[in-house]
């Protein structure tokens, strides 16, 4: 179990704002665990890379990235919000996405949970969906509260 997850803020994409509430939406959520913790910045790194794309990637609703804070520094990973499957096949089929994919390939474990939902009420008029709920159903998967599959 993890001591406590630190996260960035939510990164709205192109299909936030046009989530309105009651709107069908997909969540991933991932882990990656470095074989050594000194692997994790180079992770981190690569992560924030992308993130800064969403704005521009067709179908992302929202993009949060998170690092366990426990003693071996080694876990880390992203939770996505889409407008639909479709749009999380496309981005992870992306050159960009599937070069960093390649990079880490051997230097660790990757593992990653799908879930339907329902958006909640907009949290301002041009911010897109409330993502609290997203962010619990995500935390609870991450510690182990509920399961991966």
């Amino acid at each position: 179990m993890p001591n406590g997850i630190l996260k960035t803020s939510w990164s709205y994409g192109p299909a936030a704002p046009g989530t309105g509430p009651r709107a069908a939406l997909v969540v991933s959520v991932t882990e990656f665990v470095t074989h050594r913790a000194w692997g994790t910045p180079a992770v981190a790194a690569e992560g924030m890379r992308l993130r800064r794309s969403w704005p521009l990637t067709p179908g992302a609703v929202a993009i949060r990235l998170w690092m366990d804070k426990g003693l071996r520094l080694n876990r880390s990973g992203s939770v996505t919000v889409w407008a639909d499957e479709a749009s999380l096949m496309k981005f992870v089929a992306r050159p960009d996405h599937m070069r960093v994919v390649r990079a880490f390939r051997g230097r660790g474990v990757m593992r990653s949970a799908l879930r339907e939902t329902v958006a909640a009420a907009p949290s301002g008029p041009a911010a897109g969906p409330e993502l609290a709920p997203v962010w619990a159903c995500a935390e609870r998967i991450l510690t182990g509260a509920e399961p991966w599959s």
